[in-house]
């Protein structure tokens, strides 16, 4: 089963705090951005946040799933969806603990 949009765009609102934060459809589910670094995924209406030590360390209990079928386990953000100063806090850690994203390639064009 799919995402919803509008699913998504709660989630989106919800953490407004945590940076500039963006959507982009994949596959039919969704990839969240905080500042160009992906950070979670929108699978089956459930919101998956990539695993790291930090992130770890402030959720305490963490609920650890994959996404999707072959994915690596990332943490499953059910109830605490709704405390909107919780999940953004939660974003700006993971986002800090990832790596910058890889500068893109130009494509040059051969003649």
């Amino acid at each position: 089963m799919a995402s919803d949009q509008k699913f998504v765009d709660f989630i989106v609102d919800q953490i407004q705090g945590a940076g500039t934060i963006s959507s982009k459809k994949m596959f039919g589910e969704y990839g969240l951005y905080a500042d160009q670094k992906i950070f979670a995924l929108v699978c089956d209406n459930k919101l998956f946040i990539k695993a790291t030590e930090a992130g770890k360390r402030f959720i305490g209990n963490v609920v650890e799933a994959s996404p999707y079928p072959g994915a690596k386990p990332s943490f499953l953000i059910e109830e605490q969806i709704e405390d909107r100063e919780w999940i953004s806090e939660l974003v700006r850690i993971t986002a800090a603990a990832l790596p910058e994203p890889k500068p893109k390639k130009s494509r040059s064009k051969k003649n």
